[in-house]
């Protein structure tokens, strides 16, 4: 499985570049990385088993590095892969009090 995520900030309509994540198969750390210029990071490749893996946004850094509160000081999405072998593409529109995702391709 690879797991790959893009980080937009949706006020400025800019990509958040800078941002730390990290991905966790259950309780393990399976990899670890940080947003690119256009706000996309690769934390993981390979196959990994099914089951709940978990996405963790370090956006109170993030946000602090530019001067902005926020409510949130870390996003965690939690998601359930059933098919380790496909890729899976996991954005996070963010703000500094409301964010959403979904499944990308």
């Amino acid at each position: 499985m690879s797991v790959s995520t893009h980080v937009l900030d949706s006020v400025s309509g800019r990509p958040a570049a800078g941002v730390a994540v990290r991905l966790f198969a259950g309780e393990e750390l399976a990899g670890e990385g940080v947003t690119d210029a256009d706000g996309r990071c690769r934390p993981a490749e390979g196959v990994t088993a099914p089951g709940a893996h978990r996405l963790v946004f370090a956006t109170g850094p993030w946000f602090a590095g530019q001067g902005r509160d926020t409510f949130y000081p870390e996003v965690v999405l939690t998601f359930d892969v059933r098919e380790p072998t496909e890729h899976h593409h996991v954005p996070l529109l963010l703000a500094p009090f409301a964010y959403s995702t979904y499944r990308g391709s």
